[in-house]
């Protein structure tokens, strides 16, 4: 159910309501006791919590940095061996994997 929130033009009194969309609008304020409550336009009062795409398709940020060149093991030839795979056998460039 959505949680709408209403305020008194008469006395400024502000207060949120649970109720249900076919629920008739309150309109007599809880403070002062006039007939001048009216709904206030607010931003949705949720959380989406849980194991769904929104929860791990957005967090995180960017994939990780790659290494410097210095970091790299070095090896004599830097080209493919015969046979197309690489030299360097490390499993950390992506033409090992």
């Amino acid at each position: 159910m959505p949680i709408y929130e209403y305020r008194c033009t008469a006395c400024g009194h502000q207060q949120e309501f649970l109720q249900k969309l076919s629920d008739a609008p309150h309109t007599r304020c809880t403070q002062c006791g006039q007939e001048t409550f009216s709904k206030m336009v607010t931003a949705a009062g949720f959380q989406l919590k849980g194991s769904g795409w929104y929860a791990t398709d957005f967090k995180g940020g960017a994939a990780p940095a790659a290494k410097p060149e210095s970091a790299a093991p070095k090896s004599e030839s830097a080209g493919p061996k015969e046979g197309g795979t690489p030299a360097c056998g490390t499993g950390a460039c992506p033409a090992c994997q």
